[in-house]
């Protein structure tokens, strides 16, 4: 409940835009206006650090809705999870500040899709998320790029995801979900 006012007003803002024609192709940058409320600050006065990847989420709400592809993934009985993300913070958000959640997609993998959502204000980045997502069926399993491709179209232009990206994605992975995890301290 942290964010969910917050979440479907950014809903509905993105499905107006839709109506009016204010679509994305999925290389563009989504871009959403926010301002910092005093229940995103803790007790140091500033942003709290994990507030940044709920609001982040809704950079990801508006790109996905505005490239058509929550339709597909409406459609298709398709949802999407994050299965790892790294943050970066260079400059704090204070009370009350204005700030624009920037969103794109950066890529893809055998098994999932990239995204980069950055906290920017007047052009400067003050904050940075690399996000690696899984497409899953709610009848189970995983959607393969080519059945995703078919439904949304493969697009043209997206840059490559950086090698660091592909090595911090397996470094940082746990287990699949059916194998062993125990949490052994070396």
């Amino acid at each position: 409940m942290n964010v969910i006012w917050r979440t479907l007003l950014t809903i509905w803002s993105a499905r107006r835009r839709v109506r009016r024609g204010d679509t994305l192709e999925p290389t563009e940058v989504g871009r959403i206006r926010l301002t910092t409320l005093p229940t995103d600050i803790d007790i140091l006065r500033h942003m709290n650090n994990g507030r940044y990847l709920s609001l982040f989420d809704l950079g990801r709400w508006d790109l996905l809705i505005r490239t058509g592809l929550f339709d597909a993934m409406n459609k298709n009985g398709w949802y999407a999870v994050v299965s790892s993300e790294t943050v970066t913070f260079r400059k704090s958000l204070e009370l009350w500040q204005r700030f624009d959640i920037e969103s794109r997609f950066t890529g893809h993998d055998d098994k999932a899709l990239f995204m980069e959502h950055r906290v920017v204000i007047d052009g400067e980045v003050y904050a940075r998320v690399i996000v690696r997502a899984r497409m899953l069926r709610r009848t189970g399993g995983t959607v393969p790029h080519d059945e995703l491709f078919a439904a949304v179209g493969r697009p043209e232009g997206i840059p490559g995801v950086d090698d660091w990206i592909h090595e911090w994605a397996g470094a940082s992975a746990l287990p699949p979900t059916k194998a062993p995890a125990p949490s052994i301290w070396e």
